[in-house]
């Protein structure tokens, strides 16, 4: 099992993924946006996303959990 945290503050701009969806290390989860910079939020392992806790328009802080891989 992964955690996938952020790494700043950010509005989430856009989910990629969905709970139920098998991912590969690598894939985009969501974009986070900042400063009108967009920072793909990438997976750390292969797996499932059992786990999604953002939406799009949501803010995440430094080190909020944004998805859980299995």
């Amino acid at each position: 099992m992964a955690e996938v945290h952020a790494e700043m503050v950010a509005n989430v701009w856009k989910v990629v993924v969905a709970e139920g969806d098998t991912v590969e290390e690598g894939d985009t989860l969501v974009i986070l946006e900042s400063m009108k910079m967009e920072i793909p939020v990438l997976a750390e392992d292969d797996g499932v996303v059992s786990q999604l806790k953002v939406a799009e328009g949501d803010v995440v802080q430094e080190g909020d959990l944004i998805a859980v891989i299995s």
